[in-house]
C-alpha cells in the first residue's frame, strides 16, 4: 500500500493536473458506484449514469478544484488565520455556486429540458446547501490546516466519497422527478369518461408517484 502511494504522489508531482483531475473522476463515479449499488438497491447498474459522473470529474470537476484551491492558496496561504480564511471562502463562495452547477451540469448531460432542471435545483438548493455545511466547514479546515496543498484535492476526494455518494442520490433523484413531471399527461387527458374505469397502467403509476 505505501508503495502504491508513493507511485501515485510521484505521478502527482510530475504531471498534477491530469492526476489530480483522474482522480477526481475516479472517486466521482465510486461514489455514484455507492448510491446505485447501496442506497438505492438498483437492480440494474448504469453504466452511463456513472460515466456521467467520470466524465464530469475528469474534464471539469478535477480541473475546476485544481485551480480554486491553488488559487485561495495563493491569496491567503501566507496570512494571519489562513486555513480560516481559505475555509470561509471555500464554503462562501465556491459551494454556493459549485453545488447548483454540479446539478445542472449533470441534468444538461442527461438531456432534460433546461427549464425543468432550474426548477428542480431551486426546489432542492436549500436541502443540499445546508448539508454540505453540516459536513464540509469541518473537514475543509482540517484539510487546510495539515494538508500540504498539493495532496489537498486527494484528502477531499477521499471524503468525498460519502459527498458524492449523496450528490448522485440528489442529482438522479432530479432527474426521476424531471421524467415523472416530463410525462405526465394534460389535463384534459387525465380526465377519463364517467364509465370508464382507471386502467391499470395508470393506478400503478399513480402509486409510484404517491410512494
Amino acid at each position: 500500500m505505501s508503495k502504491l502511494l508513493k507511485s501515485y504522489f510521484r505521478v502527482l508531482e510530475k504531471h498534477p493536473l491530469i492526476t489530480m483531475s483522474c482522480t477526481t473522476g475516479t472517486l466521482m463515479a465510486t461514489g455514484d458506484a455507492i448510491s446505485q449499488l447501496v442506497v438505492e438497491r438498483t437492480h440494474k447498474f448504469d453504466v452511463v449514469r456513472n460515466g456521467r459522473f467520470l466524465v464530469f470529474g475528469v474534464f471539469i470537476g478535477g480541473p475546476m478544484f485544481r485551480g480554486w484551491y491553488y488559487s485561495i492558496d495563493k491569496i491567503f496561504g501566507k496570512t494571519k488565520y489562513a486555513p480560516m480564511k481559505m475555509m470561509i471562502a471555500d464554503q462562501g463562495a465556491f459551494a454556493p455556486v459549485f453545488l447548483p452547477f454540479f446539478l445542472f451540469t449533470m441534468g444538461v448531460m442527461r438531456q432534460d429540458p433546461v427549464h425543468e432542471i432550474i426548477e428542480k435545483i431551486k426546489k432542492d438548493y436549500y436541502d443540499v446547501i445546508t448539508t454540505n455545511w453540516k459536513i464540509w466547514p469541518a473537514a475543509q479546515i482540517i484539510n487546510f490546516t495539515f494538508v500540504p496543498l498539493q495532496h489537498r484535492i486527494l484528502v477531499v476526494n477521499i471524503v468525498s466519497i460519502g459527498w458524492n455518494c449523496y450528490m448522485a442520490w440528489i442529482s438522479e433523484k432530479e432527474h426521476e422527478d424531471v421524467v415523472l413531471h416530463h410525462h405526465e399527461p394534460d389535463a384534459e387527458q387525465k380526465v377519463a369518461s364517467p364509465s370508464a374505469p382507471l386502467s391499470p397502467h395508470r393506478s400503478a403509476t399513480c402509486s409510484k408517484k404517491e410512494s
